[in-house]
């Protein structure tokens, strides 16, 4: 949670002066202090990646922080004029990541194809490896060519619409949400409990424990009133019920002494 809630601020921190800066009139900031966060964050995800290693938890914005180190620096240095390179050589370390993803979705596509044909491997299994190429298929090369169309815009090798530049990019994250519903491994639960909410709130409040075994249900006025008339007529039976039992006549034991005489 101190991880996690740090790295959080340093992009927040990065947020906020990355829009004081594009709002100013003439960049009250030097685009190399708005990069810093990033930059700090970068560098102690390094040491967190190798920490999740260890113990088995979860990295995935740790590592897109840390392979993206050089990359800050030189967007940085780029918008700052101090560099001249054109937008195709300052994007050349997300070009040794995308192909790295690529090599990934290649290995997918070809691991799906064997086991499809291979009659050892149960439907399940199958569906699972096909489902997961098709979807980092999606996920990766909608996001190449967003980044192919975005730095020939920028260098001015094109003029198309930034809108229809960032529809493969909006086709990546909604593939990336779609992934996110049936990602497996990592604390699936809130705040690193490792457990159900509600068995998480009993273990914490037992107080609530003696509530466990009780129904209930919520009454609400807009109900069929044939529903109430049949609820009413099982609630005047079960009155009856309990009057007719508690009108029997009881049978009554004489008290026996012991001290008494025969």
């Amino acid at each position: 949670m101190v991880i996690c809630t740090g790295m959080h601020l340093l992009l927040l921190m990065f947020e906020i002066l990355a829009c004081d800066n594009l709002e100013s009139p003439h960049n009250r900031h030097p685009w190399i202090l708005v990069f810093i966060p990033l930059m700090c964050m970068s560098v102690i995800s390094i040491g967190i990646c190798v920490w999740a290693v260890k113990n088995d938890r979860s990295f995935e914005l740790e590592l897109f922080s840390s392979v993206n180190i050089l990359q800050f620096i030189f967007f940085a240095l780029r918008l700052d004029n101090t560099i001249d390179w054109s937008w195709v050589i300052v994007f050349i370390p997300i070009w040794i990541v995308m192909c790295t993803a690529m090599i990934g979705v290649l290995y997918a596509i070809i691991l799906a194809i064997i086991l499809v044909k291979s009659p050892d491997i149960i439907p399940e299994q199958r569906r699972g490896n096909i489902s997961s190429a098709v979807g980092y298929a999606f996920l990766v090369i909608p996001l190449l060519i967003f980044e192919i169309l975005l730095t020939n815009r920028l260098d001015g090798d094109n003029h198309i619409k930034y809108t229809a530049i960032t529809a493969p990019l909006f086709i990546s994250l909604l593939t990336l949400i779609c992934l996110a519903f049936g990602a497996k491994g990592g604390n699936c639960w809130w705040f690193g409990i490792r457990k159900d909410f509600c068995q998480f709130l009993l273990g914490v409040c037992p107080v609530l424990q003696e509530y466990g075994n009780i129904s209930y249900s919520l009454h609400s006025d807009d109900t069929d009133p044939e529903e109430n008339i049949v609820e009413t007529g099982k609630i005047d039976m079960c009155q009856s019920k309990k009057h007719h039992i508690s009108d029997q006549p009881k049978a009554v034991v004489p008290v026996i002494s012991i001290e008494t005489p025969d």
